[in-house]
């Protein structure tokens, strides 16, 4: 029995464990990000309370460490099925991390930088659907949202060996928004800018 996969989907969780959000606050001296703002562990809300580098080195850190252990599994020749829930495995623990009471981020960039390995096609896709729904809309709850619903369509089209495990991510995604759902249906949602005019 191969104990390889097993091992890298629990090294996979507690990668995705480690938020960058909780840890790059702390180090700033900021306040924890799941207690201000919108309460989430991701990079809207630092860039809300700790400005644009620290913001980036959050995105940034997200989305490597969705990249590393899927494609780790792909250098090693997983089988898709394998791949696909590696991929799950680490936006499992950004949104449900260990270390820090269960309490994460909602995955966006995390589960971006995981997709990318699998299909660079599916990854610029999403991309782009999130920045065309952003620029005409402004809400980044909004295209997270939208963009997490197309992306099974995505990989269906393009990848789809991949199909189930990146739904199921997809998923977690809509799920983890269910609060800016309600606020946009509501019309209570701020756009990005406006929370910057506030804040100035």
């Amino acid at each position: 029995m191969n104990i390889i996969p097993y091992l890298l989907i629990l090294v996979a969780y507690l990668l995705g464990a480690i938020s960058s959000a909780i840890i790059f606050c702390k180090l700033a001296g900021l306040p924890d990000p799941r207690e201000v703002g919108s309460h989430n562990a991701g990079a809207t809300n630092v860039l809300r309370i700790g400005g644009k580098s620290s913001a980036l080195g959050v995105l940034l850190f997200d989305i490597l460490k969705g990249t590393l252990p899927v494609a780790i599994g792909i250098y090693l020749t997983l089988p898709p099925s394998q791949l696909g829930f590696i991929a799950l495995a680490v936006c499992l623990g950004h949104i449900f991390p260990i270390f820090f009471q269960f309490r994460g981020g909602k995955g966006v960039a995390t589960a971006f930088g995981a997709i990318a390995p699998l299909s660079f096609i599916v990854a610029g896709g999403a991309f782009g659907t999130w920045l065309v729904i952003f620029l005409i809309f402004g809400y980044s709850s909004l295209s997270a949202v939208m963009t997490a619903l197309l992306v099974p369509f995505y990989i269906w089209w393009f990848e789809p060996q991949f199909t189930f495990p990146v739904a199921l991510v997809c998923c977690l995604l809509v799920y983890r928004h269910h609060d800016n759902i309600q606020r946009l249906w509501r019309g209570q949602e701020d756009k990005i800018w406006n929370k910057f005019k506030k804040k100035a």
